[in-house]
């Protein structure tokens, strides 16, 4: 078979990019020319490019560019039209701004926006020039702009530690993102020194001691770096939804990326760090993931417990974490190796004994031989002595005693029954019956009482239907290899039906968490207000978990308990906490690493106009810390949430207008 046709298209990030090209379809491109400081020439290509687009024919005119009194970028001014800018008055002064209302009326196929970080004179339309420019492509009008690194949101603490100086003028992420194209400008520090020395390189507002803080080599290095990184970052992201849109299995060898498979054993924290140490070591993203296997529901809350505090490490070290379902542990590892581009595997050597993995096979064999081209690390224990495993036969779970019980009833039941019978039908048959019980109890109670219900009817079987009777000795010797086969097909079936049974109730656990999201998600639609929201989210969590939760909304500037639980009444010290979460956009509170003295664990309702509010958590039956199932459902709930109190507020400021 053709290794491409091994694999589907991913099929969120084929709707993603299907989504993606809709939008695009009246939308205006938009292009960046991005560097790492000013000097390195973005106005200057920006301005060459444009040129190149006029002489194909394309209509190109100058929204806003600032030359700086540069004569060879003033020089590529001409043969451009430039739309005159628009004088806003603040404080009795004329400030030239960009005029995108002239814009929208002349309607180029091109327009030029420099600086897109710039801040707009107050009484323009928009707060940020970033935001005139979507206007723009929201019109059909193709964009060129130009950025440095250091007005990126995300970026912005990082270029405050390496410079010492905070950049006021951010541009979200996103924008950066959605851009068609983004076009590097780099120039090797020591000759944008000399630019700087000549006088070649403008810097608005900048005292000649802060140019010389901030222009210096040691800067300009991490800045240089900082913007190759973005660069490739966004490259990578390209090539990564290229390859899952169009079902093509990795790893492309362009750059390293490593995955490490964390599990319930005490050696995953180690495997983290080990990753953590080749992916700083080769300069590499990395990804944690823990396989969830039908089996899981049967592990000990200790062993879950270890599972979810080592994912929280591996996020805090900087890897990109998740769960994801399968059925066997090395086929789903490998399946999310050649989706997302992993050119090494992480994993610890197996606790198993020889005869376990002999008899179960081998998570690091399995993965060693079907790994391909990508390179696997197996990782040991620190000193030879051996770790004790989590307890957890993965075929043979503990069955409660009524399950054997049961077993030697239906055993003595369908003895009596073949009694009876045994002048009517062949010895063949009643063998098939007691074939037919050990099924059954295996359905019914698993594979150990099922493994005791096969020896125990082959021993009925010869005791009360082979010569000599009521003798366990057996004068024709083919019938021990009856024996033999019953037993071993009775095992072999035992053992598919109890994992069917496994299958089953792991796919019964998706299927609740899927149908409780989805009626969430109906009572979140049919919400009108804020109000009617946090009372639906009150319900479920409560039918859910059967937890009290409370809701905390900015009101004036500080946050205010709106409706949750009845009875549920948090105090000062709690509102702290639920406020330092709010500012710093991070979980906090119980079973956290960051104040997790409080009784609630508060989490942030994210959305694209920035955090709305807290939803505070208390799990009033739970001890220990919250299962990846339980944060993973009241993630989403969070996230539907902050959609629909989104929705809910642009409703009102439509309603206020009208």
């Amino acid at each position: 078979m053709d290794a491409h046709q091994e694999f589907r298209p991913d099929p969120d990030t084929l709707l993603a990019h299907i989504q993606g090209e809709e939008r695009q379809k009246n939308r205006g491109k938009l292009k960046i020319f991005l560097g790492y400081i000013a000097g390195v020439g973005k106005t200057y290509e920006m301005l060459h490019s444009a040129h190149l687009r006029k002489h194909e024919g394309i209509n190109v005119q100058i929204g806003y560019v600032e030359t700086h009194g540069r004569a060879e970028t003033e020089a590529l001014l001409e043969g451009l039209i430039i739309i005159p800018r628009k004088l806003v008055d603040y404080r009795d002064v004329k400030i030239p701004e960009m005029d995108i209302d002239a814009i929208l009326e002349v309607h180029p196929q091109l327009v030029l926006v420099d600086e897109l970080a710039h801040t707009n004179a107050p009484g323009s339309r928009h707060p940020k020039r970033y935001q005139d420019v979507e206007e723009i492509l929201d019109a059909g009008i193709d964009v060129y702009t130009t950025l440095n690194i250091q007005h990126v949101e995300s970026l912005n603490d990082v270029v405050a530690r390496i410079t010492g100086v905070i950049v006021r003028e951010t541009v979200p992420d996103r924008v950066l993102d959605e851009a068609t194209e983004i076009e590097l400008l780099d120039l090797a520090p020591p000759e944008l020194l000399q630019r700087l020395r000549d006088g070649k390189v403008y810097v608005p507002d900048m005292a000649a001691q802060a140019i010389e803080k901030f222009f210096n080599e040691g800067n300009l290095f991490a800045l240089r770096e900082l913007a190759l990184r973005r660069a490739a970052e966004r490259i990578d992201t390209q090539m990564l939804a290229y390859m899952q849109t169009r079902a093509i299995p990795g790893p492309w060898p362009v750059g390293e990326r490593i995955l490490v498979c964390i599990g319930p054993g005490p050696l995953s924290e180690r495997l983290v760090r080990t990753a953590r140490r080749q992916a700083d070591r080769i300069n590499a993203n990395w990804d944690a993931i823990y396989v969830e296997t039908p089996s899981h529901h049967r592990l000990p809350k200790a062993a879950k417990e270890q599972v979810w505090r080592t994912l929280q490490l591996a996020e805090k070290l900087g890897a990109k974490t998740g769960t994801i379902f399968g059925l066997n542990v090395a086929d789903a590892m490998i399946s999310y190796a050649k989706k997302h581009n992993i050119t090494r595997i992480v994993i610890g050597k197996t606790l198993r004994t020889r005869w376990q993995e002999f008899v179960f096979g081998s998570v690091v064999d399995t993965l060693i031989h079907h790994s391909g081209p990508i390179d696997v690390y197996v990782i040991s224990s620190q000193d030879n002595a051996p770790q004790k495993a989590f307890e957890m036969d993965p075929l043979l779970p503990v069955t409660p005693p009524k399950g054997y019980i049961g077993s030697i009833i239906l055993l003595m039941g369908i003895t009596l029954f073949a009694w009876l019978i045994k002048a009517y039908i062949s010895q063949t048959n009643l063998l098939m019956l007691y074939l037919l019980v050990t099924v059954l109890v295996a359905f019914l109670w698993g594979i150990r009482p099922a493994i005791m219900t096969a020896i125990l009817g082959v021993l009925a079987f010869d005791f009360f239907f082979v010569t000599p009777y009521m003798s366990f000795r057996i004068s024709d010797s083919e019938y021990v290899i009856t024996f033999i086969g019953l037993i071993v097909v009775a095992v072999v079936i035992s053992f598919l039906v109890a994992k069917a049974r496994e299958h089953a109730f792991a796919a019964e656990e998706r299927e609740t968490e899927t149908s409780t999201l989805y009626a969430l998600s109906q009572d979140l639609t049919v919400a009108k207000n804020i109000d009617s929201i946090l009372e639906a989210v009150t319900r479920h969590i409560n039918e859910i978990f059967n937890w009290e939760c409370v809701f905390l909304l900015p009101e004036d500037d500080r946050l205010v308990v709106h409706t949750g639980s009845p009875g549920l009444v948090i105090d000062a010290d709690e509102i702290a906490v639920a406020t330092w979460a709010f500012s710093h956009d991070v979980i906090a509170g119980y079973d956290t690493d960051t104040l997790h003295s409080s009784r609630l664990r508060y989490i942030p309702l994210r959305s694209s106009e920035g955090i709305l509010g807290i939803f505070g958590i208390r799990p009033t039956d739970l001890k220990g810390v919250m299962n990846p199932e339980q944060s993973r459902i009241l993630t989403a709930i969070a996230n539907q949430m902050a959609l629909a109190i989104e929705r809910a507020n642009a409703t009102n400021v439509c309603e206020k207008k009208e």
